[in-house]
């Protein structure tokens, strides 16, 4: 199917036509009988479970022998009786054993001979009976599977890619983990749709940026677009481990007793610098966009400080650019799973999803609106195209304000400075919460109170030129929506949701494997700002994004901070404030030195996207009469979490 940029136009003209043609040739009976939805007529009791252990053609523990990958398939009987063949639902994970999937960290579990009894998630037990196969891949290196975790590089994405290729019969798969007995996917179309969350998402990402063909789409959830973006952000280090780390813990325990070279190189190939490696670029599926022919279902949480918005941003721009189909949910939330923040409408929505994508069930969802965003706590709005036609990116200045220390924020370009050292023990929050009084470790500018109500959408960046007094320096840069609201609390535990007692069930249910889950509510916080969108990078990175380099103390240097993708209405009477910072406390790691930094406001500014542009912000920020600055400290949720070391699904 030819791509295109609009996601309310996949087919194309030609395709188009003739199906209108044959549309007025069919008699209302004909054209009543094409399926719209795929309905649970088959035996999930009855379904068939089986293994098989698919060839990476990768020998990732030098054992001398090629990994293989553990396949868990769960497929209706009934097809396979009558000579029919069924579409492939997906989910590769490293968490299979060691982890667990979902909010209630399920794991598998087996029979006597080995079969899946409980798979995770309930993707199983709710479209096995509705006519699709689901398969659970162990990623190499963990669960049952042979080689070595090496984090979104080559063996992570082979792992899946070599089962796509083996449902479309480009692979080989046997009956046992060391065998010679070949096991054949007689039973499949090879139409393939891969879903996850976390580093499941991920590998679904990664494999769709290798083209394999018979990967229809994609469905992934608070994904890794970029692994280099995962743990540095401009040569700013947002943990204080590398990927070596993370590989270590979801290995088996026989991976770990063999892998000991590919550790070494996850160690070498990522140093701590924040240069830009070899290895990174292997973990890069941005870059490989243009190769994606999958459709892709996005769904991410706007307050996600694990993996963060700038992945959103990126890929969506990327995938755009590349004309590829895609759908996009954002929420309030944190790292949560849309089965645990809408349920209801997420299953419908998937379910839709696949019929169309994985069944050719022409059921309206490529004519619906392409997002659906959470504007507060259960309240969801759609955009027919995302970011919406007229957004445009304004130029907003930083300025001295009538009070030292308490800036503007406005279209006219500043003058003067601004002065903040940089204090570790302080986030974003007790920045924000102190935004009407100067306080050192911040720089802050606010807008006036608003008139009407400014919709950003999509990714900011922030220029920033300072002057650092010591050789090394990071900057922190924040939008903040400056008003009272009631938002999912995204620092609590829960990430923006209540996990309850009682349980809702989502398809057939065998003595081993529940369809009935937990269900949830939002969790919420009354606050006095929030916020709406962070960026960060090492000052000396200045000059490259790839390398930096010592500064020299009294030096101008001037750097772009990307900011995170977003799509936030602030208010009519609330204010924007921007603010420039050091170490972002549990986001970002502290620099060796503890820099004083003077900002050149004539030289610094942030590259907003408006919904109506620069007109936009202009109109609703002329005619409002300037706030007096109140030095009472503001509400908001608490700090920052400790920073996640791992991409992982469970609460």
């Amino acid at each position: 199917m030819p791509k295109r940029t609009r996601f309310t136009t996949w087919r194309p003209i030609a395709t188009a036509a003739t199906a209108a043609l044959v549309a007025t040739l069919l008699t209302p009976a004909a054209a009543d009988a094409a399926p719209r939805e795929s309905r649970p007529v088959h035996s999930y009791d009855n379904a068939i479970r089986e293994a098989v252990w698919v060839d990476t053609g990768l020998d990732g523990d030098r054992d001398g022998k090629a990994d293989r990958v553990a396949v868990d398939i769960v497929r209706p009987r009934e097809p396979a009786r009558q000579g029919r063949k069924v579409p492939v639902i997906m989910d590769a994970s490293p968490y299979y054993s060691c982890c667990g999937r979902g909010n209630e960290s399920q794991k598998k579990t087996y029979d006597a001979n080995g079969d899946v009894n409980q798979m995770p998630l309930y993707y199983d037990n709710y479209f096995v009976p509705r006519g699709y196969a689901f398969v659970g891949v162990d990623l190499a290196g963990t669960n049952r599977s042979d080689g070595c975790v090496d984090v979104g590089g080559r063996s992570d994405i082979q792992s899946a890619k070599a089962v796509v290729d083996w449902l479309n019969g480009r692979a080989k798969a046997y009956t046992t983990r060391t065998g010679t007995t070949r096991a054949k996917a007689a039973w499949t179309n090879g139409k393939t749709g891969m879903i996850g969350k976390s580093w499941d998402g991920t590998i679904a990402n990664g494999v769709a940026a290798t083209g394999v063909e018979g990967l229809k789409t994609i469905v992934p959830i608070s994904a890794i677009s970029s692994w280099y973006d995962y743990y540095f952000q401009q040569g700013a280090p947002l943990y204080d481990s590398g990927p070596e780390w993370l590989s270590d813990y979801v290995n088996s325990p026989d991976a770990r007793a063999k892998c000991a070279a590919v550790q070494r190189k996850l160690v070498d190939g990522a140093p701590r610098t924040g240069d830009w490696t070899p290895l990174w670029t292997e973990r890069d599926y941005v870059r490989a966009a243009r190769k994606v022919k999958a459709s892709v279902f996005l769904v991410h949480g706007m307050q996600d400080l694990n993996v963060r918005m700038k992945h959103v941003g990126q890929w969506w721009d990327a995938l755009a650019k590349n004309g590829v189909e895609r759908k996009i949910w954002l929420s309030q939330t944190g790292h949560v799973d849309p089965f645990d923040f809408r349920r209801a409408t997420w299953v419908e929505t998937l379910h839709r999803w696949f019929d169309h994508e994985l069944k050719g069930y022409d059921n309206g969802i490529d004519r619906e609106p392409m997002a659906d965003i959470e504007r507060a706590p259960d309240r969801w709005t759609t955009s027919q195209t995302w970011p919406p036609n007229g957004t445009r990116a304004a130029t907003l200045r930083p300025d001295r304000g009538a009070q030292a220390g308490v800036g503007t924020l406005g279209l006219h370009r500043g003058h003067g400075t601004a002065t903040f050292t940089d204090d570790p023990k302080l986030s974003e929050t007790d920045w924000a919460a102190q935004i009407d009084k100067p306080t050192p470790e911040k720089a802050g500018f606010v807008t006036r109170p608003l008139t009407r109500d400014l919709r950003l959408s999509g990714s900011s960046e922030v220029t920033v030129t300072a002057t650092p007094s010591t050789p090394t320096a990071h900057l922190s840069a924040v939008l903040v929506d400056i008003g009272p609201a009631t938002i999912r609390d995204y620092a609590d535990a829960g990430e923006g949701i209540t996990t309850l007692t009682d349980r809702t069930c989502w398809g057939a249910s065998t003595a081993g494997d529940s369809s009935c889950f937990k269900e949830t509510k939002a969790k919420t916080a009354d606050v006095d700002y929030t916020i709406v969108s962070r960026g960060w990078a090492d000052l000396g990175n200045h000059a490259s994004d790839l390398t930096g380099a010592p500064l020299t103390p009294g030096k101008r240097y001037t750097i772009t901070l990307d900011l995170a993708a977003t799509d936030h209405v602030v208010p009519k009477g609330h204010r924007l404030a921007l603010i420039v910072a050091g170490t972002d406390k549990g986001l970002i790691d502290p620099p060796a030195d503890k820099p004083k930094l003077t900002v050149d406001l004539s030289r610094t500014s942030a590259r907003v996207p408006f919904v109506g542009g620069a007109a936009a912000f202009a109109r609703a920020t002329t005619g409002a009469a300037a706030a007096t600055p109140d030095a009472t400290p503001l509400d908001g949720v608490r700090d920052p979490r400790t920073a996640h070391r791992v991409p992982e699904g469970s609460q």
